[in-house]
């Protein structure tokens, strides 16, 4: 039988605690990993916010860049009507643009400056706007009317 002295057990015992340190540096600790984690979710939150925000603006750039070429082309329409058959209209695109709606508004004009020739003035508002959507385009002009 093989004796053992007191220098091989503490030489052992060297060995062995060397390779079974629990602060040997070769993972991470629960709060580098919470800290981690942290700075991910606040990041990501961040980006979510942005990305949101850009396709808000992203919908109201389409918006008001449609609702102005549309409210053009009804106020086009209405200019060329007779005088008679200005009056007051609502409706919506059909197809081609679903969801955007219109309506037409024709009033007189009341102007001291003017005086008779305010007479022979149409006031003719358009309002153009997007179906379940807050956003709303108007659109003013004014037409003379020959006797």
């Amino acid at each position: 039988m093989r004796m053992f002295d007191s220098k091989s057990i503490k030489k052992y015992m060297l060995k062995v605690s060397d390779n079974v340190r629990p602060n040997s540096g070769h993972g991470f600790t629960l709060l580098e990993v919470m800290a981690a984690l942290a700075i991910i979710a606040i990041v990501l939150v961040s980006i979510y916010k942005l990305h949101a925000q850009t396709i808000s603006m992203n919908q109201a750039a389409r918006f008001y860049a449609t609702a102005s070429l549309l409210a053009q082309s009804k106020i086009t329409e209405f200019e060329t009507k007779l005088p008679e058959e200005l009056t007051d209209a609502a409706g919506n695109f059909a197809d081609d643009f679903a969801g955007f709606r219109w309506n037409v508004a024709v009033g007189d004009v009341d102007s001291e400056v003017l005086g008779k020739t305010a007479e022979n003035l149409k006031q003719i508002d358009v309002t153009v706007s997007l179906q379940d959507q807050p956003f709303s385009y108007h659109l003013r002009t004014y037409r003379f009317l020959n006797d």
